[in-house]
């Protein structure tokens, strides 16, 4: 090896070695801001996944009106049907 390199090299190793804590600082900062951005993102579009798939009280109640209200339309036609002498 060139001793050029070798001093780069030695340079190199020292400089991480002396600058490792304020490195492994910098990291556990930056990567605990990224996680906690990135939960915040994820609870996000968990809660809309979630919203999307579930439904409401609400919206059950409406559903089984709309279902009745389609069931007795489809009894009056057929009740019509049969006074007219045809099958439903």
């Amino acid at each position: 090896m060139r001793p050029a390199r070798l001093l780069a090299l030695t340079a190199a190793i020292g400089a991480c070695l002396l600058l490792q804590g304020c490195l492994v600082g910098t990291a556990v900062g930056v990567t605990g801001a990224v996680v906690g951005t990135g939960v915040k993102a994820t609870g996000a579009v968990l809660g809309a996944g979630v919203d999307a798939v579930t439904t409401s009280d609400e919206e059950t109640k409406l559903k089984r009106e709309r279902e009745q209200r389609a069931w007795e339309r489809e009894q009056r036609r057929c009740e019509e049907a049969q006074r007219r002498g045809r099958d439903c």
